[in-house]
């Protein structure tokens, strides 16, 4: 089994006198200064965004929603090609924000919407998977798109859009075996 590889964090020599000084700083400023300081890290760092939003449970608009899923995406499945065949890194906090977001949007009725967003995920997260060494971001695709394939076991969508729509996340694996049995055993269940 792959293990997670997160965004790599320079280490600072002396970071605890470092830490312990901001630390005290900090708390001398006023709530409001924290808050620009906080938002302005937020709106350079994607991650620190993202990192934020689910420690704080910022909730969004549902389109505000889409959105920044559909940026998590790009987010997560982000890679240099310089670094094919590598254990490179990615951007495991966009991957749990995706997974995050699947199940709100699922939960407030916006199933087909996710189900577009998870194609677009297993084309970009597959063709990531194939690009690395050991594919260690395999994992948190497969629980992504699982979100969605538990939803569409319990929807009352037409059985054809469910046939459909496993056929075509299965043409958009390039590795060929990313939720492949879950896909496989949705798509049999739907043709009866």
């Amino acid at each position: 089994m792959a293990t997670k590889r997160k965004l790599a964090v320079p280490k600072l020599k002396g970071a605890s006198e470092t830490l312990d000084a901001l630390a005290k700083a900090l708390k001398k400023s006023e709530k409001v200064a924290l808050v620009d300081v906080i938002l302005e890290l937020a709106k350079d760092n994607q991650t620190t965004l993202r990192s934020l939003m689910r420690r704080f449970d910022v909730q969004l608009s549902e389109q505000g929603l889409i959105e920044e899923t559909k940026k998590a995406i790009v987010a997560a499945t982000d890679f240099d090609e310089r670094e094919s065949n590598c254990n490179f890194d990615y951007d495991s906090v966009a991957y749990d924000a995706i997974e995050r977001n699947f199940q709100r949007l699922i939960q407030d009725g916006h199933l087909a919407e996710v189900m577009q967003m998870s194609l677009e995920l297993m084309r970009l997260g597959s063709r990531q998977v194939e690009m690395s060494d050991e594919g260690m971001m395999t994992d948190e695709i497969a629980d992504c798109l699982k979100v969605v394939i538990a939803s569409l076991k319990k929807s009352d969508l037409p059985k054809s859009q469910v046939v459909k729509w496993c056929g075509d996340m299965s043409k958009n694996d390039c590795v060929g075996f990313i939720c492949d049995s879950e896909l496989s055993s949705l798509q049999k269940a739907s043709q009866k």
